[in-house]
């Protein structure tokens, strides 16, 4: 992760999150891969529910709950999980909405996509979020597995989810907006 300052400066946070669908009704939202918490803080803010923020390095955990804390936002659940490896933890169906954001070039694509899709009840919203296919953005993955627009589509489809739109979230991002059948 690039330093926190810098990462903040690439997103409209709120704003993204209501491009892809999420909506102030959700009752339990996953973020799959939480980094410094900014979507799901913000996230927690905007939904009646529960957020769980998930990610693999205790540094992005520790920094997500110390903002939660800070924020007091006692419907954020912040913990350290390897959600390729094991799961996120929530019951099959539990979710309303998932966040995949900035995370889908990873190997286990597949595999994230099955997790956001069992966690999901029927109904339930996928947001994606990925790095538009151009050299010239600041960060994101190489462009030897960096996904482009239609390829993250054809992900999103294979792993059984209904897209409802692909979304663009300039200047860096595009978006999916998918819904489990």
């Amino acid at each position: 992760m690039p330093p926190e300052e810098m990462w903040h400066s690439f997103f409209d946070p709120a704003t993204i999150l209501v491009e892809l669908g999420l909506s102030a009704d959700s009752n339990c939202v996953v973020d799959f891969g939480c980094g410094y918490g900014t979507f799901s803080l913000p996230a927690a803010k905007m939904v009646q529910g529960k957020v769980y923020a998930l990610d693999i390095e205790p540094e992005m955990v520790a920094a997500t709950q110390q903002k939660a804390d800070e924020q007091r936002l006692d419907n954020l659940s912040v913990s350290q999980r390897d959600f390729v490896a094991s799961g996120c933890g929530l019951a099959d169906g539990a979710a309303d909405y998932v966040m995949l954001f900035n995370i889908l070039h990873a190997a286990e694509a597949h595999a994230l996509l099955a997790e956001a899709r069992r966690v999901l009840k029927a109904g339930g919203k996928l947001g994606v979020m990925h790095w538009n296919y151009d050299p010239n953005t600041p960060r994101g993955p190489s462009m030897d597995i960096r996904l482009r627009p239609e390829q993250c589509l054809e992900l999103v489809k294979q792993a059984g989810f209904d897209v409802n739109s692909l979304v663009e979230l300039p200047p860096y991002h595009f978006g999916v907006v998918a819904i489990r059948p």
